[in-house]
């Protein structure tokens, strides 16, 4: 049951305790794909989820914008702190708690915020009313994980799968030749680039002309059969402070 498209005494009825966060991002990904990437992935990933689930889960709105100071060279790419993204992700899950929707999964389409979702689903486990736990998708998708860039191969497949509409086919080549091969520029273990553009030329990382719309139903199958799987563990967790 997605909130947004919901009225209040519909949802009032709803027995839950199972909510779903989708977190991405608004950045740059390359030519050929929207600023939007992350957030539609992690979208599409939930909803097929609550779609899939057996029993009603409430699918919130998502989080539009996170932790991408990193790509701040590219044009349209927003960003906040993490403090107050911290805050922000906090205060959603405190408010879908007050109406019994105690249990949430933080669905995550952008690599920039799984620290900071860590540390809070860790802080609103111990201190809130609530448990929360972190779930990226890209890296619940078996050996496909390996293949994960920046507007690459995994990104690109799930858009052109759930969102084909948002992918400029045309600039595929354009992508891939002002991509980079990796993540950063490292030395002795320790990345040294801070901001994205230090290493890509175009903002890509990977070659989004190995993805495809039947990789990305594969890749929305895996992550949705995992996170499914992680709402039968969830669901009878206790909640409380454990102070």
């Amino acid at each position: 049951m997605e909130l947004q498209t919901e009225t209040w005494t519909d949802v009032a009825d709803v027995e839950t305790n199972l909510a779903l966060l989708p977190v991405g991002s608004t950045e740059q990904h390359g030519p050929h794909a929207p600023l939007g990437t992350d957030t539609l992935d992690a979208e599409a990933v939930a909803e097929r989820s609550a779609e899939r689930y057996d029993d009603p889960v409430v699918v919130a709105p998502a989080v539009p914008v996170g932790v991408a100071e990193e790509h701040r060279a590219f044009s349209g790419t927003l960003w906040t702190s993490e403090s107050t993204f911290r805050s922000y992700v906090r205060d959603i899950v405190r408010s879908l708690a007050s109406h019994g929707w105690d249990h949430v999964v933080l669905v995550n389409g952008h690599g920039g915020n799984i620290d900071a979702l860590r540390e809070v689903s860790g802080r609103i486990t111990r201190h809130d009313e609530a448990f929360a736990v972190p779930f990226t998708w890209f890296n619940a998708v078996g050996d496909h994980s390996a293949d994960m860039g920046h507007g690459g191969p995994l990104e690109t497949s799930l858009l052109q799968h759930t969102n084909p509409e948002t992918v400029h086919e045309d600039r595929l080549d354009q992508a891939a030749d002002g991509g980079s091969d990796r993540w950063g520029e490292w030395q002795s273990g320790v990345n040294l680039a801070f901001d994205s553009d230090e290493f890509t030329e175009n903002g890509v990382v990977g070659d989004p002309r190995e993805g495809s719309a039947g990789r990305g139903e594969t890749l929305l199958e895996l992550a949705t059969e995992s996170l499914v799987d992680l709402l039968d563990e969830i669901a009878d967790r206790p909640v409380g402070p454990r102070e």
